[in-house]
């Protein structure tokens, strides 16, 4: 398989050969996607995640237990307010 780079990229990975973190171009384009693998593999975690999280929200709808909208920005706007105070 043949990839052509973008010049910034070839740049990119000229430089972190430089910096001496790697021997060739072939060091930097496996651990950029071994980061990729990872990320994407993140991601499908934090989707399955909120897929559980929607479905135990959607069920607890279902079941009754909901707070009422006013209540939770109430709730919000306090925890907002706490926040700023402990910064100052």
């Amino acid at each position: 398989m043949n990839i052509s780079l973008k010049p910034e990229h070839e740049q990119f990975i000229q430089a972190q050969i430089a910096s001496g973190k790697f021997a060739n171009a072939d060091e930097v384009i496996d651990l950029a996607f071994k980061l990729l693998e990872k990320l994407d593999n993140e991601y499908i975690q934090w989707l399955e995640q909120t897929r559980q999280k929607v479905e135990v929200g959607l069920a607890q709808i279902e079941r009754g237990e909901v707070i009422d909208g006013e209540v939770v920005i109430d709730r919000l706007r306090e925890k907002l307010r706490k926040a700023r105070e402990a910064q100052e």
